[in-house]
């Protein structure tokens, strides 16, 4: 099928805006490793929120990070296909909300594979904490994947809900 030039320019907003989130992300990674965090420290923001530097060798919240720390740049081989497949749904995607959408996952997770490719491990920095509880420290990439997802799946409900609601009895 021969995509219209509409249709063309959408797709490469789309890679644009994936592009951009990523080298935003990596542009803050490195900001916040070579200049506010040297030397590493932790900086109160708020009462509730601190800077730091934190290095995630494993998946999400450090999960099996003695596996990972042996082959990372495997491991980020293998989140690259995982992207490239988000790259290529966010492409085909019939609505431009759930285009971007899944670039905003694809900008992000770009960031983090492109991070732990370079670095062993994908650079941390946002740690938020309240009442002796602390969430495991985050980035703007792992921020993107999440926003990405939750407008993902609200469009996802609405258009459920429009099919049903437009269903004849």
């Amino acid at each position: 099928m021969i995509a219209t030039a509409p249709e063309n320019v959408m797709r490469g907003l789309v890679l644009l805006w994936i592009v951009v989130l990523c080298a935003v992300d990596l542009t803050v990674k490195y900001l916040v490793a070579t200049y506010l965090m040297n030397p590493p420290r932790i900086l109160a923001v708020a009462p509730f929120f601190n800077l730091i530097l934190a290095f995630n060798p494993g998946i999400s919240f450090g999960l099996f990070s003695e596996t990972m720390a042996l082959s990372p740049r495997l491991f980020a081989a293998l989140q690259g296909l995982i992207v490239l497949a988000l790259v290529l749904w966010a492409t085909v995607s019939k609505t431009v909300a759930e285009r971007f959408a899944i670039a905003t996952v694809a900008g992000g997770a770009t960031g983090n594979v492109v991070d732990r490719f370079w670095n062993s491990s994908v650079t941390d920095y946002l740690d938020f904490h309240a009442f002796g509880w602390s969430w495991p420290a985050f980035n703007l990439a792992d921020v993107l994947i999440v926003s990405g997802t939750l407008v993902l799946v609200i469009v996802s409900m609405r258009q459920e809900n429009n099919a049903i609601a437009t269903r004849e009895p």
